[in-house]
């Protein structure tokens, strides 16, 4: 959520900033300068009429005591409180009406994202270089299916279209790749391995920004709790009114979980495999930290989901999104893209984002800078650590060997038990 005193101060600036994610959400920013001003004339007229109010009663006291009429000045008052119920009804009306377009303002970009939509996207770096294959590349949904690994017409049988069902050494690589990522990230990134609840309240979902802006594409459940489209949510949740210590920081999380996604565009192009999905499983990232020190938290998470790449020989770039193709709360995202050589494209594995402190003041995160001090909102900050989909096709498509078998990066082959997925194996 936006800070209505810098929106109140800095109009143009933020409609400026905002213009640059979607000029028609920039101009909402009048509506929440004009709504301010209404709420800031009712309090000050209600702290008006109570000052007023309590000269007057201190007034009819004294008539009282001394025998003197305060009829009329007993009716004046009445008049007054009336008023001050009205204003008071009215107060939160406003209150409610700015609230909820606050709820609805996305994040500003930081100034040195790009502005413009996907086609201003910048790529940073790339690691790896993509193999020359000396055979025709299989894409991953033929090795899948030829290692007995993935079964998509019968995950489709059991729920529908986007609902893989992984088996036998598929299975064995989804909790390979799970251990492997939860070992590396708390191991030697030093985060605290959480498993939270994979459905949330409403309150949790608006505390991230899910709500009201992402809720079309959440599943729901009849009794209004919504299954987690990333550990993202439930995680950054578990601060949600608190006050952290300053010497807690920065605070440190991972989680893996499956995650589901209505995707709107999930019956459009890319649909094959495991390419677009509705039900996936990832490792979440999740940090809190103080504002000065987040740009450099950002970086070091970024570097925390390139790890789990390198670790899997996989030839990946960096890529700074622009502030019109990014997600609703972010003011800054990396998307790490891995090279799948079977469908010939770059697919996203990660987005790697800071925050700011627009989560935290949806949320209420805070932290106390000194002993006795006043609470500050910290920054919060998540990537993907990674997502398995798509780096089960960078694995199977980079790695696969012309007799049909995919060779398993070192760093992984212990977690599953083999070097090599075969036929035969």
């Amino acid at each position: 959520m936006l800070d209505i005193r810098l929106i109140r101060e800095s109009p143009d600036a933020v409609r400026a900033a905002l213009a640059r994610r979607a000029p028609a959400v920039a101009e909402r920013v009048s509506e929440a300068v004009a709504l301010d001003r209404q709420r800031r004339e009712i309090l000050a007229e209600v702290e008006r009429l109570k000052a007023d109010r309590n000269l007057h009663s201190g007034e009819v006291g004294r008539r009282k005591k001394s025998g003197e009429d305060a009829a009329a000045l007993l009716g004046a008052l009445k008049g007054v409180s009336d008023r001050i119920k009205t204003l008071d009804d009215d107060l939160h009306a406003v209150d409610g009406q700015l609230s909820e377009l606050l709820l609805q303002l996305p994040n500003l970009p930081l100034a040195d994202v790009p502005s413009g939509g996907p086609d201003a996207h910048r790529v940073l770096r790339a690691w790896g270089t993509p193999l020359a294959f000396d055979f025709t590349p299989k894409p991953h949904w033929e090795l899948g299916t030829a290692l007995g690994l993935l079964d998509l017409p019968t995950g489709a049988k059991l729920t529908g279209s986007g609902f893989p069902l992984f088996i036998g050494a598929g299975a064995r690589l989804v909790r390979a790749l799970a251990n492997f990522m939860l070992d590396l990230h708390t191991r030697e990134h030093g985060y605290v391995e959480v498993a939270p609840p994979c459905l949330v309240n409403a309150d949790s979902a608006r505390g991230t920004g899910q709500l009201p802006d992402l809720e079309s594409n959440m599943y729901v459940t009849g009794d209004g709790l919504y299954l987690i489209p990333t550990a993202e949510v439930p995680v950054t949740n578990i601060h949600r009114d608190d006050i952290l210590a300053a010497d807690r920081l920065p605070v440190a999380y991972a989680a893996f979980t499956p995650c589901f996604r209505r995707e709107a565009g999930a019956h459009g192009k890319d649909t094959r495999g495991l390419i677009r999905v509705h039900q996936f499983d990832k490792v979440e990232l999740v940090r809190f930290c103080r504002p000065e020190t987040s740009p450099a938290e950002h970086e070091l998470l970024l570097g925390h989901a390139e790890a789990v790449l390198r670790r899997l020989g996989l030839p990946y770039r960096v890529v700074l999104l622009a502030a019109g193709d990014f997600g609703f709360a972010s003011a800054k995202t990396y998307d790490l893209e891995v090279w799948a050589p079977g469908v010939g494209t770059w697919l996203e594995v990660s987005s790697a984002s800071t925050y700011t402190d627009f989560q935290a003041r949806r949320a209420n995160i805070r932290y106390r800078p000194a002993p006795g001090s006043k609470p500050e909102f910290v920054h919060t900050l998540n990537a993907s650590g990674v997502a398995f989909p798509r780096t089960i096709i960078a694995l199977l498509e980079n790695h696969q060997r012309a007799d049909g078998s995919v060779a398993i990066p070192e760093a992984l082959a212990p977690y599953l038990g083999t070097d090599r997925l075969g036929p035969s194996r």
